[in-house]
């Protein structure tokens, strides 16, 4: 990592075992600075062969990763040079974290929406404090089609009934539901939740990172979606922001308190019902209809 990274923090627990915190206050929207510090972080790992397992946790307790910041400038974020798939910098991410030979841990406790649902969706496997975590992919419910490809993870994770409900109903799914969907592996009671994800990852960071990275290969063959997945659907998401309803709708979330600590911020599938919507008359366009 850098000396300038703000919004990440690395511990080393071990050469073996790293522990990565968020920590961008007030609730860890991700920009165009945690991307870059993202990107950092992964090419130092790529380049680590003694690593084998990270943890992925939040110095909040209300959010893992509220959502991507919506207020930033695309431009900053287009500005980074191009990482190594030549994809967008937020697909680049998610992409090569799903691709490391090292094991990654999502240890979600608090809020993982959005871009924040998608970063965890791209990690190897997700612990969900029972009692405080909450998922969910909101975007829809302004008029967004989600960009970072959780179409294609979450139809490989819980089957496509739960991944239409998941994307189409925009609503938050606490700890236990999420376990019950599939959403994430386990659900573990608050109050042992660090204990359990540190015992699982000490005792995956004990084994061969040779065999370890063989063993997520032949996963990774089978489960993962190609790459070429996911830049359609980050075309569809610039293409969705950009319409005139789905700007009207963000503005009334900011509104309502959207970005900021409160009620909107913890309780964003409800307030999503909170938009008013103008009447649905001719909007729907060409894209996704068959042929007569």
């Amino acid at each position: 990592m850098t000396e300038n990274a703000r919004h990440l923090a690395v511990t080393k627990q071990t050469p073996a075992l790293w522990w990565v915190t968020f920590n961008n206050p007030p609730i860890n929207l991700i920009g165009p600075q945690m991307v870059a510090e993202l990107r950092d972080l992964l090419t130092e790992l790529e380049n680590d062969d003694l690593v084998a397992a990270v943890v992925f946790e939040s110095a909040d307790p209300d959010y893992f990763l509220a959502h991507w910041d919506i207020a930033a400038d695309p431009a900053e974020v287009d500005a980074l040079p191009p990482g190594p798939t030549g994809f967008h910098p937020w697909l680049d991410i998610l992409i090569r974290l799903s691709r490391l030979p090292a094991v990654t841990i999502s240890a979600i406790r608090g809020r993982a929406r959005g871009a924040g649902s998608e970063f965890a969706l791209a990690t190897d496997i997700r612990f969900a404090s029972r009692e405080k975590a909450v998922l969910g992919q909101f975007e829809l419910g302004t008029g967004a089609v989600p960009g970072g490809g959780p179409s294609s993870r979450l139809a490989r994770l819980v089957g496509r009934g739960r991944a239409l409900e998941i994307l189409l109903g925009a609503n938050d799914f606490g700890g236990e539901l999420a376990e019950r969907y599939g959403y994430v592996n386990r659900a573990v009671p608050d109050a042992e939740f660090r204990e359990f994800v540190d015992e699982f990852a000490v005792r995956i960071s004990r084994f061969d990172v040779r065999a370890i990275d063989e063993i997520k290969q032949y996963v990774n063959a089978v489960t993962l979606p190609p790459d070429e997945e996911f830049p359609p659907q980050m075309a569809a998401f610039w293409a969705s922001v950009s319409r005139p309803e789905t700007q009207d709708r963000a503005q009334q979330m900011f509104g309502l308190g959207l970005q900021k600590q409160g009620e909107t911020e913890l309780n964003l599938g409800a307030a999503l019902e909170r938009i008013v919507v103008p009447p649905a008359v001719g909007r729907r366009s060409d894209a996704g209809q068959g042929s007569e």
